[in-house]
């Protein structure tokens, strides 16, 4: 509901003593937590309910405002406003804060105080941002850290697991933002996690997750390849599924959409100045850059089941994974006519512009320097087994060599008779293989399959496997 706040005094953040009587303070919000319940020590059975929020009213000084209560009063205040919404909260308890603990689970803040909300006492109200100033609604643009302080995603690849577990700040745009997905845990709590891609001048994918319904609701908000982010106190992990670095949004995040920075307005001309190149990149996959732990995929498909799985979630932007034991039906390795080898990267791994030899995503930077280029195998093959045919399917790079039982010089060393042999050594020999299926609006089959491992498979496994699928 909205409020009028024409005739409010209002006492700074930074002026709050614990002397005030009844004080009222205005801000807007740039964090907030999902409500959750906790066991009632007082009665033994039953659940209180709190979560927190962060109160801006300055680009120097912000505040952290927590609240405890029955179920019904801190759900519905919770639902009763969102991050960038303009707050007035009257009549709250100050309490110094204790740095270590309180700001253990909490966004870092300036101010030595954090604000209580009582049920009986306090109150919050909604502003129309018509009805604030505007220099109030600017205070969304600033980030909560030095806008400097950040690192680059190839600064988080490069430093690898001496990382893990450490909380930084982050700048980059938007690539993708996955639909959230909702499942419950061994212990029937209700979870749900929503995964973005992000990018930068310096790496083209980076995972990020968001696992509460706040930021989940906010990442909706994004517009890819529009949308800068600085997400400050992200935390960095190894992922071992991925077998690479991952952030996640804790508590401590605050996240600026599309800051009033310097650095972020590089980025965002970059995004918009390169759009050409990114919708490349999807088609030339993400799985040239990202190693994924072959051991944690565990469902096996038929082809059947792939093509349904991907008709029940069109549209999604998250890939699904699997195994599927299948023969290679097409594989064209000796005929000229189909280009089969391509210069890529050797920064980057994109594969580079034929016409000029050169790769359209470094060559975007400020570096004056070429970067050398390798060849690598960039195969489209059709998997086949007894419920059906997928078409081509992106066998590449590293993947395609282990495939093949060569490397690109050594395959290019050989005749086409032994090219002709190779093929066959392969062909329709049925074959263990992980996979990963992208969801492409810009293949004609609506999506992408991309091989991550192919091995000739074990007559036994592969007979089980069968079975199984028939029963």
């Amino acid at each position: 509901m909205a409020y009028s706040i024409s005739a409010q005094n209002f006492v700074a953040i930074s002026d709050l003593h614990p002397n005030l009587a009844r004080p009222s303070i205005i801000g807007v919000v740039i964090g907030k937590t999902d409500a959750k319940g906790f066991p009632d020590r007082k009665n033994i059975g039953s659940e209180r309910y709190t979560f927190g929020f962060t109160v801006r009213d300055s680009p120097s000084y912000f505040i952290n405002v927590h609240s405890w209560g029955r179920e019904d009063y801190i759900k519905s205040l919770s639902e009763s406003f969102r991050v960038g919404d303009c707050v007035v909260i009257e009549n709250p308890l100050l309490q110094t804060k204790e740095v270590e603990k309180d700001e253990k689970f909490s966004p870092s803040t300036p101010s030595c105080y954090k604000l209580l909300l009582s049920e009986n006492h306090s109150t919050v109200k909604i502003c129309t941002h018509n009805e604030v100033d505007a220099k109030l609604l600017s205070l969304l643009k600033l980030p909560v850290k030095n806008p400097q302080d950040f690192y680059s995603l190839e600064d988080i690849v490069a430093n690898g697991q001496s990382l893990d577990g450490k909380i930084i700040n982050v700048l980059a745009a938007i690539k993708s933002v996955g639909e959230p997905k909702y499942f419950t845990t061994s212990d029937r709590r209700k979870g749900h996690r929503c995964e973005v891609r992000l990018f930068d001048e310096t790496e083209s994918s980076f995972a990020m997750i968001c696992w509460d319904n706040e930021s989940i609701q906010l990442a909706q908000s994004w517009v890819p390849r529009e949308t800068v982010i600085f997400a400050s106190d992200v935390r960095i992990n190894f992922d071992k599924f991925r077998n690479c670095m991952v952030a996640t949004v804790i508590s401590k995040t605050i996240i600026t959409t599309n800051p009033d920075t310097p650095k972020a307005r590089v980025l965002l001309k970059f995004i918009k100045e390169n759009a050409e190149m990114l919708d490349l990149d999807d088609d030339m996959g993400d799985e040239l850059r990202e190693s994924i732990n072959l051991q944690t995929i565990l469902g096996v498909y038929t082809v059947e089941k792939i093509k349904m799985e991907a008709l029940e979630n069109e549209g999604k932007t998250e890939p699904f994974y699997g195994i599927v034991f299948a023969y290679i039906s097409t594989l064209n390795i000796d005929n000229e006519t189909t280009k089969i080898i391509r210069n890529r990267c050797a920064k980057c791994r994109y594969v580079v512009n034929e016409s000029t030899d050169t790769c359209s995503f470094c060559s975007s930077l400020s570096s004056s320097e070429a970067t050398p280029v390798f060849p690598s195998f960039d195969l489209l093959v059709d998997l086949t087994d007894h419920t059906g045919t997928l078409h081509s399917c992106r066998l590449s790079d590293t993947v395609a060599e282990e495939a093949l039982g060569c490397t690109v010089q050594e395959f290019q060393a050989l005749t086409e008779s032994q090219k002709t042999g190779l093929k066959w050594h392969l062909l329709l020999e049925r074959s263990k293989i992980h996979f990963k299926v992208n969801f492409s609006a810009n293949s004609w089959t609506g999506l992408r399959v991309s091989l991550l491992s192919c091995k000739l498979a074990d007559p036994v496994e592969a007979s089980l496997n069968l079975l199984e699928k028939a029963k």
